[in-house]
């Protein structure tokens, strides 16, 4: 559990010079955007990180909440803050130019500042082709061949309930079935965990986001996981890539609203959105700007068009379908 007590000052005295970030992100991964954000505007920003539970912080707070803004990863995150009541809705024609429609809330309760894809990590030595669909992961030729993490884990919730959005219920669910046939071993590890086992020929293919096999290659333990596998796109067929968000949202109560408002307009700007590219391996939404080296290496992202937002819609159905087929047992 989290502690509720909070080094910010109470919302009645807040500072107009401050502004009060809750976030899922590590604070060592974005502190370099924040030191940023203050030296272009004076804002000083004030950070709570944490790995879980902050919107029941948050709704916990209620009136009280110092929180200005909630920064988070993956849909499903980003959807439980809404579900919560925590959030309201972000009013900014910069937000509404700058970032796509598939990346916003329709009713304005958060944006995408980066994204990051759902790919295959595919052996070098054992997978010859080159392009590999979703719905191919449901090939009886994977069988015995694919690696991954729970079924439950929200990156892969979001990848089962973008294909629910898409086919329906009942397709999603014999894909499911078609997919857990063809695993190696029981779901279990992180991403990093399924290029180590397709380095240690316990699969072929393994499921895992862009950024950590970038992470990977920066790191001398886990690099020759990386370079044993190579990064394929896959693609919806007649589509594009899944891609999940970093996103950003609006606390309800948000006593420092402006510079809240001005720190979620600044980190789609190009000097944040650049950051992340290059700092955090992830891809802008700001149209335009260059990806890191070793993410472009993987070829040209084509994301699929599926709003983000009917992503969310499905993610309890999928969810569901974990459970009823037994994917992780």
């Amino acid at each position: 559990m989290l502690c509720l007590t909070s080094p910010f000052v109470s919302p009645a005295v807040a500072d107009n010079g401050e502004v009060n970030v809750y976030t899922y992100r590590e604070t060592k991964l974005i502190q370099p955007l924040f030191d940023a954000f203050t030296k272009d505007t004076g804002i000083k920003v004030n950070i709570v990180s944490a790995s879980s539970g902050l919107e029941q912080r948050m709704k916990a707070e209620g009136a009280n909440s110092p929180a200005d803004v909630l920064l988070t990863v993956d849909i499903g995150r980003i959807d439980e803050a809404v579900q919560a009541g925590v959030t309201q809705p972000i009013k900014s024609e910069v937000i509404d130019k700058i970032v796509p429609a598939q990346y916003r809330d329709p009713d304005g309760h958060w944006a995408g500042i980066s994204m990051r894809a759902r790919v295959i990590y595919a052996s070098k030595d054992r997978v010859k082709q080159d392009k590999i669909t979703y719905e191919e992961l449901a090939d009886p030729k994977w069988k015995g061949k694919i690696c991954m993490r729970s079924g439950q884990h929200i990156y892969n919730n979001a990848l089962l309930a973008a294909y629910t959005a898409k086919y329906g219920e009942a397709r999603a669910e014999e894909w499911l079935r078609g997919v857990k046939a063809n695993l190696a071993q029981k779901p279990s590890g992180g991403d990093r965990e399924a290029a180590r086992d397709v380095a240690a020929g316990k699969c072929d293919i393994g499921i895992g986001n862009t950024y950590y096999w970038a992470l990977m290659m920066n790191d001398p333990e886990k690099k020759p996981w990386a370079e044993a596998t190579r990064v394929i796109l896959p693609t919806f067929e007649g589509g594009g890539t899944h891609v999940n968000l970093s996103g950003v949202l609006l606390a309800k109560q948000a006593p420092n609203k402006a510079n809240a408002v001005s720190l979620i307009e600044w980190l789609v700007g190009e000097h944040a959105q650049q950051m992340y590219a290059d700092q955090n391996y992830e891809y802008p939404v700001r149209a335009g700007l260059a990806v890191n080296p070793i993410i472009a290496g993987y070829g040209k992202l084509t994301p699929d068009a599926l709003p983000i937002a009917k992503i969310a819609a499905n993610r309890k159905v999928a969810a569901t379908l974990v459970d009823k087929v037994g994917f992780d047992n």
